[in-house]
C-alpha cells in the first residue's frame, strides 16, 4: 500500500539519490506543456504526507522541484529566443531589430512585468552560453535561480573565458555551491572576478556610476519608498549628512526619532514647486464620503488625505485648479473624449494617463510614456479614448515588432484592450476603476447597484 508521499514522488518519471542527485526512473521522451500541467493537477489535488519528518523531507523535495523547474524555463526561455531571431532573419528585418518583442512574450507566460522577463531572458542567455556549470546546477536542483543570477550578476564585466574560470571553479562542484549562501556565494563571485581581471572590475564601477537614478514606489499605510542609487561616495556622505543631522537635533531635545529627523531633513531640502494629480469623486470632496481618492503616480489614496492634501495648498495660497472628469456608471472608469490629431494630446492624453494609471500591458506596473493606438493609427485606428491605451517605452516598442495585435473590445466590464502575440497568445488587460459605482442600501447590511 503506498503512502500519501509515494503518491506524490509516482506522480514524477524520476527520482533522487542520496546525494541528491537526479536519476531517471524512466525516459519520458520531450516535456511539453501538457506534461507538467498533468504534474500541476496532480500535485494540487494529491495527498500530503502526514508526518513531520515527512514534511520536512517533502519540503526538501518540492525545493528541489521548484528550482529544477527554474532552470529548464531558463532553457526553453533561451531557446525561444533563438528560434524567435531565426524567424525574423529569414522575414528580413535588421538584426538590430530581430530581439524586440521576444522578452515581452516570455514577461506574458511568466505573468511578469516586461522589465522581469529582460532580466529572466538575459540570465538564460548567459547559462546556456557562459556559466554553464551553474546552469547545471539549478537544472538538477541544486540552486535557486536567485543563487545563479548573483553570480551571473557578479561576473558580469568579465571576458566569456574568465567568466567560465569563475564559474567552473564556483559551481564545478554542486554540493559546494548548494552549501553556501546566497550573499557567500556572490562575494566568491566577487572575489575571483577580481582576482582573474581587476581592470574589468573597476570599469564596471564606472559604468554603474552612469545608471545612478532616483525612484519611487507605493509602501504599505500610504507611505512610499523613494530610493536612490548613488556612487558610494556620495550615497555614504548623504547618509552621513542626514544622520549627523538627526543627531545633532537629538541632542537638542528635539522629540521626533533619528528616522523621522533624517527623512524630515531629506524632504526639507528639496525645494520647488510641483504639481499633484489627484482624482476624487464630488461626494468624497463635498460631502465627506469615504470613498478612495487616486493620487496620479502612486494609487489609492484615502478620502480624508486627498481633502488633507488640498486644505494645505489652499493655506499655503498654492494655486489649485479643479477639472471635472466623468465617470461611466457601472464600471467607473473614465468615459469618451475623441480628437482628431495623429497624437494623443492635452486632455485626452491625460484622461488615458488618468485612466489606465499604469503601463496597460499585463503585469507590467511601470509608469505609462506614452499614449498607443491599440489598432494603428496606419490601420485607420481612431485617435479616440476607446483606441487608446497608455503604455511604457518597452512595451511601446515591443507591440511595434511583427505579428503583435492589439484591439479594444466593446464589453459591458469596461474598457478592455485584446493583444496577440507572434505565437498567437492572447491576453487582455482593463482599466482599472477610479471610482466606484454608486450603490444604495436595501437593508441594513445589504448594498444593490443602481443601474
Amino acid at each position: 500500500m503506498s503512502t500519501p508521499a509515494t503518491r506524490i514522488e509516482h506522480m514524477f518519471e524520476s527520482a533522487s539519490d542520496d546525494n541528491g542527485e537526479t536519476a531517471d526512473a524512466a525516459t519520458p521522451g520531450f516535456v511539453d506543456a501538457s506534461t507538467v500541467r498533468a504534474w500541476t493537477a496532480a500535485l494540487s489535488s494529491a495527498d500530503l504526507v502526514g508526518d513531520d519528518a515527512g514534511r520536512i523531507d517533502l519540503i526538501r523535495a518540492l525545493e528541489v522541484l521548484k528550482c529544477a523547474a527554474e532552470g529548464a524555463q531558463a532553457q526553453v526561455s533561451a531557446d525561444f529566443e533563438d528560434s524567435q531571431r531565426a524567424v525574423a532573419a529569414q522575414r528580413g528585418i535588421p538584426a538590430e531589430r530581430q530581439g524586440r518583442g521576444i522578452a515581452e512574450q516570455i514577461a506574458l507566460a511568466r505573468r511578469e512585468s516586461p522589465h522581469r522577463g529582460r532580466r529572466h531572458l538575459r540570465l538564460a542567455r548567459v547559462l546556456r552560453e557562459e556559466i554553464t556549470c551553474t546552469a547545471a546546477a539549478l537544472r538538477a536542483g541544486r540552486i535557486t535561480e536567485y543563487k545563479a543570477s548573483l553570480i551571473a550578476q557578479e561576473t558580469t564585466c568579465l571576458s566569456r573565458e574568465d567568466r567560465m574560470i569563475v564559474d567552473a571553479t564556483l559551481s564545478g562542484d554542486p554540493a559546494r555551491v548548494e552549501a553556501m549562501g546566497d550573499r557567500e556565494a556572490a562575494a566568491e563571485a566577487r572575489k575571483l572576478a577580481a582576482e582573474l581581471d581587476a581592470a574589468s572590475v573597476c570599469e564596471r564601477r564606472r559604468r554603474a556610476e552612469a545608471d545612478r537614478c532616483v525612484t519611487i514606489r507605493p509602501a504599505p499605510d500610504t507611505m512610499t519608498w523613494v530610493t536612490a542609487l548613488l556612487p558610494v561616495r556620495e550615497g555614504v556622505a548623504l547618509y552621513a549628512a542626514l544622520k549627523g543631522a538627526a543627531d545633532a537635533a537629538r541632542a537638542a531635545g528635539d522629540p521626533r526619532s533619528r528616522g523621522q529627523v533624517m527623512a524630515d531633513t531629506l524632504c526639507a531640502g528639496v525645494s520647488g514647486s510641483v504639481s499633484l494629480d489627484v482624482v476624487m469623486t464630488d461626494r468624497a470632496l463635498w460631502a465627506g464620503d469615504d470613498e478612495a481618492a487616486h493620487l496620479d503616480g502612486y494609487g489609492p489614496i484615502p478620502s480624508d488625505l486627498a481633502r488633507q492634501f488640498l486644505a494645505h495648498a489652499i493655506d499655503a495660497g498654492d494655486r489649485v485648479w479643479l477639472r471635472r472628469l466623468y465617470t461611466h456608471p457601472g464600471t467607473g472608469e473614465l468615459v469618451a473624449m475623441d480628437s482628431r490629431q495623429r497624437l494623443f494630446r492635452d486632455s485626452l492624453a491625460k484622461l488615458i494617463w488618468l485612466r489606465d494609471q499604469t503601463c496597460r500591458t499585463p503585469w507590467c506596473d511601470a509608469p505609462i510614456r506614452r499614449g498607443d493606438h491599440a489598432v494603428e493609427h496606419q490601420s485607420r485606428g481612431p485617435t479616440n479614448l476607446d483606441n487608446g491605451q497608455g503604455l511604457c517605452e518597452a512595451c511601446d516598442l515591443a507591440k511595434q515588432a511583427p505579428g503583435w495585435r492589439a484591439s479594444p473590445v466593446a464589453d459591458a466590464l469596461g474598457h478592455q484592450i485584446d493583444t496577440t502575440t507572434p505565437t498567437a497568445h492572447r491576453y487582455r488587460s482593463r482599466a482599472p476603476a477610479l471610482t466606484r459605482p454608486p450603490y444604495r442600501p436595501t437593508r441594513p447590511g445589504l448594498w444593490t447597484l443602481v443601474a
